[in-house]
């Protein structure tokens, strides 16, 4: 088979995938995740349904190709901030970090909650946002602006731990508060 049809296919696979995993969320949305059905993606993708299970085998596979699409948006998200954040990138990125916390809807169902965020893509999910801002720590005690006294992977942990509190705060601001407390344990004790 020659490349170019090797590429036209893969890429018409990758749409499908694409438009399957959008058309899932905005029937989830629409209806609830209970609701949707494997015919109803079917249709909204404009595919047949023999073609979607060529794809995905059942709802649990779709909802984790889907969820692992958004916190893989979410990481290289957090690495634009940390790219474009100049000297403050540390602060810039927890902030953000916080603040996508705070906006994941608290009504989620705890038991699809818990089935999404188990796995090997959430294991790596929390490796790479570790591996940030542990990086952006080691940055910070090279400048003299976070603490030396303390492993960087020792921080980073606290880091995570602290800013999940954002999910229960009331508001923006005190997410932004959240942060600033976070950072001030960062820093260099004097």
């Amino acid at each position: 088979m020659p490349k170019l049809w090797n590429e036209t296919i893969d890429t018409h696979r990758a749409a499908v995938r694409e438009t399957t995993l959008d058309a899932t969320a905005a029937l989830v949305a629409e209806h609830g995740l209970l609701s949707v059905t494997m015919s109803q993606i079917a249709e909204r993708t404009g595919i047949g349904r023999a073609t979607l299970y060529k794809y995905f085998p059942d709802m649990e596979a779709i909802l984790l190709a889907w969820h692992e699409r958004q916190i893989n948006r979410h990481l290289d998200h957090l690495a634009g901030v940390r790219e474009h954040a100049g000297t403050t990138r540390l602060e810039a990125v927890l902030e953000a970090y916080a603040l996508h916390l705070h906006e994941i809807p608290r009504h989620a169902d705890g038991e699809i909650a818990a089935f999404l965020h188990r796995g090997e893509h959430m294991a790596h999910a929390h490796q790479r946002m570790h591996a940030m801002i542990r990086d952006l720590l080691i940055e910070g005690i090279k400048t003299g602006e976070v603490r030396g006294d303390i492993a960087p992977d020792e921080l980073a942990t606290y880091c995570r731990h602290a800013l999940a509190a954002a999910r229960n705060l009331p508001s923006k601001a005190a997410v932004r508060r959240l942060v600033n407390v976070t950072i001030a344990g960062l820093r260099p004790l004097r």
